[in-house]
């Protein structure tokens, strides 16, 4: 028997609740006679498959008159415990149906035109979780779609679910239909993140001019002691050449960023701010920061330092790791010649944006595969 476009607005009865649908038709009986419109199901879906299950002849009666639309939805908005979510999917269905996005639904010409603005007042939900359910509806597999409508799944989740292959989409779906929706929006998370990585890696490497997305700068800080006289005996002074905070803010390092870009700063304890300054006058706006736990400690006026820190800024709309991708903010690593870095900061780093270009000023020997590399001590990369 043939549905109308409104009774295809909501979906139906999973085959579970279904079957047990079924299995009180059979034994008590249709209740609920389906309601019908012009020869096709208005209201009664779900009853009338049971019937079929159950083998009972079904009985109907005709729509009395009226509004259908606000006749079904006030049925099934009274009847089904839907989350936004679902009523999301409802309204982009109900918002699609004049504009072919779902011609399956083949609606007659005198339907009423209703935009996403009126759908998502009919369904109670807000306008950009019927945007979200449209991009569903439109691009997302089968088994997405179902999950948002058996309320297993987010619609916000599922649109960026939507922009994935075929194969994730369906590990997703599955994740999230055995009802660990945490995992799904985990993966959907990571997934959709390295996409991005991706193509922003490809688009920053296409550039005309070299752009980087990834700058790691380790200054050559100049740290002032209280006495010039008795303090310098262990700065970095008497191991390499340093600069002035004035010289190093004023290095063009906008130049040779990206429009969407990182920064990952080097700075000891006490002189935090003035990395912070720095980061400032590149263009970075200052996220978070790592810190180098040490095998052995150093000087200091208030404590001795067993530690350095790696700051964190950004330009642009860079992407942050995904969830669960995260490395620990501390971590252990020898110290090896004065000033020279770890290089698991580097694989940390080249795993969180292993796509986009990247550049280590201040590199101390030769630079390191896959990166470009400025200082004094730098040398190239071996072959």
């Amino acid at each position: 028997m043939n549905t109308h476009p409104f009774a295809e607005l909501f979906p139906l009865m999973d085959p579970v609740s279904l079957a047990g649908l079924a299995a009180d038709v059979q034994a008590n009986g249709l209740r609920e006679p389906i309601v019908t419109i012009e020869g096709a199901v208005l209201d009664g879906r779900n009853r009338l498959a049971a019937c079929t299950m159950a083998g009972i002849a079904p009985h109907f009666r005709e729509f009395p008159g009226g509004d259908p639309l606000a006749y079904v939805l006030s049925l099934n908005l009274a009847r089904r415990h839907l989350n936004d979510s679902q009523r999301a999917m409802v309204a982009a269905r109900l918002a699609n149906m004049r504009q072919g996005a779902r011609t399956d639904l083949r609606p007659p010409a005198d339907l009423p035109e209703v935009s996403q603005g009126v759908a998502a007042e009919l369904l109670h939900v807000a306008e950009r979780s019927v945007r979200h359910a449209r991009v569903v509806a439109r691009d997302a597999v089968l088994e997405i779609q179902r999950a948002v409508d058996n309320g297993c799944l987010a619609v916000s989740v599922a649109s960026q679910a939507a922009n994935l292959p075929t194969d994730r989409q369906r590990q997703i779906a599955e994740r999230a239909e055995a009802g660990d929706a945490h995992a799904a929006r985990n993966i959907t998370k990571q997934a959709a993140r390295a996409a991005r990585e991706v193509e922003l890696g490809a688009r920053q490497i296409a550039l005309p001019e070299t752009r980087f997305g990834v700058i790691l700068a380790d200054p050559e800080w100049r740290f002032e002691p209280w006495s010039r006289e008795t303090g310098l005996d262990r700065a970095p002074d008497n191991h390499y050449p340093t600069s002035a905070l004035g010289e190093i803010a004023a290095r063009d390092v906008a130049s040779i960023a990206a429009e969407d870009c990182v920064l990952f700063l080097w700075a000891t304890a006490p002189m935090l701010p003035q990395a912070l300054s720095v980061m400032a006058a590149w263009g970075f706006d200052y996220r978070s920061h790592v810190v180098w736990a040490k095998d052995r400690v150093g000087t200091g006026y208030w404590f001795r330092n067993a530690h350095e820190l790696l700051l964190v800024g950004v330009r642009g709309a860079i992407p942050a790791p995904a969830m669960g991708t995260q490395w620990d903010s501390l971590i252990s690593e020898e110290v090896g010649e004065h000033s020279q870095k770890p290089e698991a900061f580097l694989r940390m780093i080249e795993q969180y944006f292993p796509n986009l270009p990247k550049i280590e000023l201040n590199r101390r020997g030769p630079a390191r595969k896959g990166w470009a590399a400025w200082g004094n001590e730098a040398e190239a990369a071996a072959p």
